[in-house]
């Protein structure tokens, strides 16, 4: 084998070209390309690299680093995590504008490569433009924020050491159970500096994805509590999707009658209308779902993580007697609420629980139940949709239209405020791929930048991307992306005049929706709820903005406008903004679920007091499941 002489960012881009994963016998490329944004740490080595290698690594231009990555995850995550982006931005601020991205993509447990820019590694001209000084670490810049956000974390420090740290950073993208964020810092000078590599570094390296099983002792103790259980339940999460589980999970529950409830990120294991189907889970879920979590006696948990939403922090599961079971190839996630842990594939572990559950049955009167349920759940999400409120809609109206007229195949996109929770409890599932919304770290901004990567990883499927006002004043400039690009969205622009969800939250503690409304300040104040003359509204026309990055815009008032609004926005070619203004304080029940949010213990204000009060009662149910 010979060598080639090249500089350590075309080395590490050349790299990057011939990684390829492989599941069930389907080979693809493992990365789509490479967002950027280009300054002094970068535009010289990883850049001119980017340009040289441009028909192997496309390059992709952004608009803001944070929102690149947002696009790399929900790629990421639309493709099971069987592909992704890099990222690569310059030293300092282009750099720690990625650390949020970073965060939610090892959240959320989604394979993304970053490479941001570093300063020299030499030292020679130091300080350099928008670099941080430390005077008690000569070693530290801020790359080193990344460190707690990313699976992997390496500083390339000379042009060799871009062999191990590249094949380092393979192995956990592409590990099921490790994977998140990996970070290579790489110091500018470094980037451009020559080296002899070894030509079979750069042939073509194959990452196999395997189906592991879990422990057969592991597997004979689940299946012993599975079949003395007289009310188990199942909590799909998101790596069942990712391990394209679906249809195991399905035969599973058909034949043993097993109840399914889901996670934000498990939405779409089952269809909505599937009798064994009791929908969204926890503090977000639905009646149907979270009346059996209140009885089940044995819960398992099929790849999820078991967030605080989806234990209704730990109030959701109150048999006395309920054990877990937990499938997932993560063991640190298998091992939680001491269950035992089937560590292995969802897919492979389902199928084998399938057949080792032969002749077992729940009780017909408790698959009656849950039937039952499932319909009557449907009917209050009928009732939600028609509530004909006015003289703005409610926002579940809308969900509700955006769902009626969407094919099954189409995606709803969301990340933060009142509409992901709305949008757990309502929005029908049909297919696997139709719901993805953002909460692992629930970011705002996600939601343009995400529906840009789902559209890119899936061009064929209609992408509604759901964007309250407050989510898209920080972070909207990816329209411009998607138009550059040809990617088309629908973006429901949903105008509640502020911060619609932490509104109720501040309302539920006792603080009145203080700080969370746009509103001129009056009397000292910008906004309660209990004002009865507060500041006008800001006169921010956000439908103008969008109109001003590309997008074709389409205002509505009321419902009929914005019915007829989705089918105009089916013929346009690009980008479609749909603004509709909603009544904020029409929000959607909490259907008997908890979140812990601490309320202050003492205060002055009597409505503190009595939401400590509710509170104190409501805490006394949370639970260590030992």
């Amino acid at each position: 084998m010979g060598t080639m002489r090249l500089t350590a960012a075309q080395a590490l881009v050349r790299f990057l070209t011939e990684q390829y994963v492989e599941r069930d016998g389907t080979e693809q490329r493992f990365f789509a390309g490479c967002f950027g944004i280009f300054g002094h740490g970068n535009v010289a080595g990883v850049g001119q690299a980017l340009q040289q290698y441009a028909d192997e690594l496309p390059y992709y231009q952004s608009r803001n680093e944070q929102a690149m990555v947002h696009t790399a995850s929900a790629y990421a995550r639309h493709k099971n995590r069987l592909q992704t982006f890099a990222c690569t931005s310059s030293i300092g601020p282009g750099a720690t504008n990625m650390v949020t991205g970073a965060a939610l993509a090892t959240i959320n447990r989604l394979p993304v490569l970053l490479l941001p820019g570093d300063v020299f590694a030499s030292r020679g001209p130091d300080p350099v433009l928008q670099q941080l000084e430390a005077p008690y670490d000569g070693t530290l810049s801020v790359n080193d924020c990344f460190r707690p956000v990313s699976r992997y974390w390496d500083r390339i420090v000379r042009p060799e050491q871009v062999i191990p740290a590249a094949l380092f950073a393979m192995r956990v993208l592409t590990n099921p159970a490790e994977t998140g964020a990996v970070t290579l810092a790489f110091p500018q000078d470094v980037q451009t500096e020559a080296f002899d590599y070894p030509e079979e570094f750069f042939e073509k390296r194959v990452w196999r994805v395997g189906r592991p099983l879990p422990d057969a002792g592991a597997m004979e103790r689940a299946v012993g509590m599975i079949r003395a259980a007289r009310r188990p339940m199942i909590v799909a999460g998101g790596g069942l999707i990712y391990s394209e589980a679906t249809e195991a999970l399905r035969r599973l529950c058909e034949r043993t009658g097993i109840p399914v409830g889901e996670t934000q990120a498990g939405k779409g294991s089952m269809p909505y209308d599937h009798p064994c189907a009791l929908g969204a889970v926890g503090a977000t879920g639905t009646f149907a779902a979270n009346r059996a979590a209140r009885e089940a006696d044995v819960v398992i948990g099929v790849g999820t993580r078991w967030s605080d939403f989806t234990t209704a922090s730990k109030t959701a599961f109150q048999n006395p007697h309920v054990r877990f079971v937990n499938v997932n190839v993560a063991d640190f996630d298998a091992t939680k609420h001491a269950g035992i842990a089937l560590v292995g594939d969802a897919r492979a572990t389902l199928e084998a629980l399938d057949e080792a559950l032969t002749g077992y049955e729940v009780e017909r009167e408790y698959r009656e139940q849950n039937e039952g349920a499932n319909r009557e759940w449907d009917g209050e999400v009928g009732r939600l949709y028609a509530l004909d409120h006015g003289p703005q809609p409610a926002q579940s109206e809308v969900i509700g239209t955006v769902n009626s007229f969407s094919e099954p195949e189409d995606v709803v996109v969301c990340a933060a405020g009142s509409m992901p929770g709305d949008l757990h409890k309502l929005w029908r599932t049909r297919d696997p791929k139709g719901y993805h919304v953002e909460y692992g770290y629930s970011c705002m901004g996600y939601e343009i930048a995400g529906g840009l990567g789902i559209k890119m990883a899936d061009p064929e499927r209609e992408v509604y991307v759901m964007c309250g006002d407050g989510s898209y004043l920080m972070m909207s400039a990816e329209i411009v992306t998607s138009i550059q690009e040809g990617y088309k969205l629908t973006i429901v622009l949903v105008d509640n005049s502020g911060f619609s969800s932490i509104g109720t939250l501040s309302r539920s503690v006792g603080s009145q929706g203080f700080g969370t409304h746009y509103r001129y300040r009056k009397d000292g104040s910008i906004g309660l709820d209990t004002e009865k003359e507060p500041g006008e509204v800001l006169p921010v026309d956000l439908a103008t903005n969008a109109e001003g990055l590309g997008a074709h815009v389409i205002r509505t008032q009321n419902i009929q406008e914005f019915k007829e609004a989705l089918g105009r926005a089916k013929e346009v070619d690009r980008t479609v903004v749909i603004y509709v203004p909603v009544d904020r304080y029409e929000g959607v029940p909490d259907y008997e679920a908890f979140w812990d949010v601490p309320v202050a213990e003492v205060s002055e204000m009597e409505s503190v007091t009595s939401a400590r009060e509710e509170y104190a009662q409501n805490r006394a149910s949370e639970r260590r499941y030992l």
